[in-house]
């Protein structure tokens, strides 16, 4: 099922002071904006993002998604109901099919997580239904003005979150139904429509920026390292050739390995390292074998995403370690050049990759000579943007 994103970024923000609408205000050196895009842009299972803007907006919003491969922006319109509208008609008509399921979310709620993400779609894709990300009050809730009057029953009270997922079809003929009315997310909306909505488990982590104390705690929060570590590991069987191709270098050699692309399996584990650090799924996942558009092509695609992915999340490479698992060919000699491509590949120091070979003293598919293994363990940090 086809899955967007719809980022609502048409708002002034004004609770929140600052120069320019919160939105485009940097927390860790990154506008919120562009978090918020990420978040869903490096999803596995987002196949589009598309972004509300205030009309004004313009030079604000091309400077927070210069490079980004995203879907044009859409004009909201004078609340946030109607900048959703704006959003969903664009949508249907953009040429392609539309999505099967849209989540839409607010901008300044830039410290979604993956997980939250992929609860809200499985909401939407398991019952057909709207799904959103919510939590339980704590607090006891009292009702009243200058006094406490009144106690109020907090069992089925929840604090609701966004990405709000929903049938795309199901909650753009919600919206149609109810323009001009005021109502407070796109939840109401469905429900006002008759569109059931479930709940998913939400994230205390996943705020949304409202106030100048929302950005001082946002900073806070960015400036503590995060330590991560990824591990890979792929293989592939020999077939008829004249070399094998690992961590891109090229070696001459009777065989070659098999795969849909150029089957380098170092560079391959490598991937799926940096992607398992990032909480990113596998290389499968984004670069399916069965997409005519990845036969043949050189590995240095996947992990040039990889690493990219990793650079959005403010994140940086510590070292990789990869192992080759193989009687023949023999790696030694090439070991320098393969540092050095993966180096330049990842724009780190060769003194942060390490590659080595072994052999299984020939037991096994490698030991008999029928094919290639590696394993990579990759080490990053996720800290603020410099």
């Amino acid at each position: 099922m086809r899955v967007y994103a719809l980022i609502v970024a048409a708002g002034r923000g004004e609770r929140a002071g600052g120069e320019v609408p919160k939105q485009y205000r940097q927390v860790a050196g990154k506008t919120v904006l562009r978090r918020s895009i990420d978040n869903f842009l490096y999803h596995p299972a987002v196949e589009a993002v598309c972004v509300v803007v205030h009309k004004d907006d313009g030079e604000l919003y091309d400077a927070a998604t210069n490079g980004l491969r995203i879907l044009a922006p859409v004009t909201g319109g004078d609340s946030r109901q109607a900048s959703v509208h704006n959003g969903l008609k664009a949508l249907r008509e953009i040429g392609a099919p539309p999505p099967d399921i849209v989540l839409i979310h607010d901008a300044a709620r830039c410290f979604v997580s993956p997980e939250v993400i992929s609860r809200v779609i499985e909401g939407v894709r398991t019952a057909g239904e709207g799904a959103i990300p919510a939590l339980p009050l704590s607090d006891s809730i009292k009702r009243g003005t200058t006094h406490a009057e009144e106690s109020v029953d907090r069992s089925d009270l929840w604090r609701a979150q966004t990405p709000q997922g929903f049938p795309f079809e199901a909650i753009l003929k919600a919206h149609e139904a109810g323009a001009g009315r005021s109502l407070s997310d796109d939840a109401a909306v469905a429900e006002a429509a008759g569109l059931a909505v479930r709940i998913v488990e939400g994230d205390e982590a996943n705020i949304k920026l409202t106030r100048p104390a929302d950005f001082l705690l946002a900073g806070q929060r960015l400036a503590t390292s995060d330590v991560r570590t990824g591990f890979g590991f792929d293989v592939h069987r020999f077939e008829d050739g004249d070399g094998v191709i690992l961590c891109g270098v090229t070696i001459p050699f009777e065989k070659k390995l098999k795969g849909h692309s150029d089957a380098d399996v170092a560079m391959h584990a490598l991937t799926d390292a940096l992607l398992g650090a990032t909480a990113g799924g596998d290389i499968g996942d984004h670069f399916p074998p069965s997409d005519p558009q990845w036969k043949d092509a050189p590995s240095e695609i996947f992990l040039k995403f990889a690493a990219e992915r990793l650079r959005a999340m403010n994140g940086k490479i510590i070292n990789v370690d990869l192992t080759i698992i193989c009687e023949q060919p023999r790696i030694g000699p090439y070991r320098i050049q393969m540092q050095a491509r993966l180096a330049e590949i990842l724009g780190l120091g060769t003194d942060r990759i390490n590659v080595k070979a072994t052999t299984t003293e020939r037991l096994g598919f490698a030991g008999r000579e029928e094919g290639i293994a590696a394993q990579a363990v990759a080490t990053v940090r996720l800290e603020a943007a410099s």
